[in-house]
Formats: C-alpha cells, structure tokens, sequence
C-alpha cells in the first residue's frame, strides 16, 4: 500500500471525525436566491389531489383555447408555486398545449407534512408528490391515451427526471436549471475542504480524488437523511435508465449549479435524442430572462416534436447549443 493511499485512508477518517457535522450543517443550508411565484391565472381549474401518504396538494390545469396538442405537468422550483407555470410556459398554452403545474408538500398552498422539513435536495417525498401528480393526469377523462410531457425547473426538474425514468408515460422531459445529487456534491466539497485545512489548495489539486470527497459528502448526507427521515434520491441514476427525448436548459453564468455539472448530467442521461442548451449570461434559473422569445419557441419545438398528435417527423439529436 503507497503512501498516498495510506494518507487518503487517513484523511477519510479525520475528515469524518473531526468534520462531519459541520459539512451536515452545509447540506442543510439553504441557497440565497430570488424565487419566482406567478399570480392566479383566469380560467384556471383548480385541482386538489391526494398523495399515497393522504397528504393533499393543490395544482391548477389550464386549458389551451385551441384543441390540445397534449398535456405538459410543471414542476416548480424549491420554494415556488404552481402559478408560475404561465411566466415559464406561456407560448406552451398560446401553442396549443393544455399545462398542469402542482405545489409539493410543504410548498405554497399543499397540505403540509408535519415531518418534513424540504431542503433544495431532491428527497422520497418530492419523488412521491410528483408521481402522485402524474396519477392524477392518467385518472382525469381528458388524460391523453398515449402520455404527457414534463418540464421542471431546478429542483422540478431533477425530480422530473427520476418520475420520467421509472413511468414511460411521461414521453418527453425538459428542465432548467436541474441538478444532480452526487456531482454537484463532489465540486462543492472540493471548495469546503479549504475551509478546514490550512493550505488545502495545493493538497486537494494534487493528492485527493474526487472518490474522497464523494465518500465524505456521502457519509454527510446519509447523516442529514437519518435525522430528518427521509431519502435522498440519484438522479444520476435515473439519468442512466432515461430514454425518452430530453431537453436540459441552463444559464452558462449558473454559480450555484455551475455549466459543467450540468453537463457532467446530460452526460449520463441515455436518451438517443438529447440536447444541452447553455444559455450564455443567464444565472440559476435567469435563462428565461435572458434569452426571451428564444426559451419559449425552444420549448414549443421540443413539445412539438414529441407530444403534438401530428408532429412534424422528429429529428434524433444528441448535442450541446449555445445561444449565439
């Protein structure tokens, strides 16, 4: 066994003897970010529906005045409400396409869950509202025979990612802003570390794996899990089992969710047609603000090709764009 070895093995047990707590502690920080909460839209249907564990959680369906091209499930971002669906997915409802956006547990006007205090990671609870969003869509008399769309935003579309990987009646899924668990962890410990370790910079760049900090960030989370009850879900992992046509939207300026983990995701996920879109100047979740008309006509396309009943013949992808 090198020294090397023997020195990471070493680490690992002072790091998780000496630091766990306090990188527990980063876990369940919240990020310092403006939220975007829409206002009621006119017309809308008001909807209540109930999850497996009997908790109730409020949605809204609004319908297209033209006859629908298919049905598109919203999943917001952490901290937002179901009301933002019309700022993302206006030119969705104005192309024809009906919009169904829900609030999970403790979120906006759903039921709360007395034992869940929600963190912007994607957890067992998140997982079950969103199917339970989806089994409300396959119940309803308008429910299209052959499937939805799903767009998520941030934390809504990480957990769209999982529910589209499991239910292949999801048929398309589009994010912005979306995360994966393990590497947006690993970059994040990478910076922490420094926090502790006098002249850690240099160590870290030469010696340290990331397989190191993943084991530490690892044992962290699993420490947040215990004692909140919950479960932190893979989405590279659902990512890997993803087939369906997939668009990811992203700011290039992202600091918090930085261009290459999301790429690092888009990587992993196994769809034949896939495209990133970078978005450059555009923040977490600020590629709406920036490119403008683009971001809607991008969505009204990518549903187009994949829910509209007579779509144009789709054409099988697998790139990255960037806004000129």
């Amino acid at each position: 066994m090198g020294f090397t070895t023997l020195f990471v093995l070493a680490a690992q047990a002072y790091y998780r003897y000496r630091f766990l707590d306090q990188i527990a502690r980063i876990f369940e920080e919240r990020p310092l970010f403006i939220v975007p909460r829409g206002a009621p839209v006119e017309g809308a249907e008001d909807v209540r529906f109930v999850t497996a564990d009997g908790l109730t959680l409020r949605g809204c369906y609004l319908k297209a005045a033209a006859p629908s091209r298919g049905v598109v499930l919203f999943g917001p971002e952490f901290g937002s409400n179901r009301w933002a669906c019309h700022q993302y997915c206006g030119p969705l409802l104005d192309a024809g396409f009906d919009l169904f956006a829900f609030e999970p547990r403790n979120q906006g006007e759903s039921e709360a869950d007395p034992t869940y205090a929600p963190l912007q990671w994607v957890t067992d609870r998140d997982l079950a509202d969103m199917r339970a969003a989806v089994a409300y869509l396959k119940r309803r008399p308008d429910a299209p025979a052959d499937g939805i769309g799903l767009f998520g935003v941030s934390k809504g579309g990480s957990t769209g990612l999982l529910v589209a990987a499991e239910d292949p009646w999801v048929k398309c899924v589009a994010t912005d802003g979306a995360y994966a668990t393990y590497s947006t962890m690993v970059p994040y410990m990478r910076r922490w570390v420094g926090i502790y370790v006098k002249r850690a910079e240099g160590i870290r760049k030469r010696l340290v794996p990331d397989w190191f900090y993943g084991w530490i960030g690892l044992a962290a989370m699993d420490k947040v899990s215990a004692k909140r009850g919950v479960r932190f879900e893979s989405v590279e992992r659902a990512a890997d089992r993803l087939r369906q046509p997939t668009l990811m939207i992203h700011g290039r300026g992202d600091t918090y969710i930085k261009p290459e983990m999301a790429a690092k995701l888009f990587d992993r996920v196994a769809a034949a047609d896939k495209e990133l879109w970078l978005v450059p100047g555009a923040k977490h979740n600020q590629a709406l603000n920036v490119a403008g008309a683009e971001y809607g006509r991008r969505l009204v396309e990518f549903f187009g090709a994949h829910l509209d009943p007579a779509p144009a013949t789709p054409v099988t992808r697998s790139r990255l764009a960037t806004t000129r």
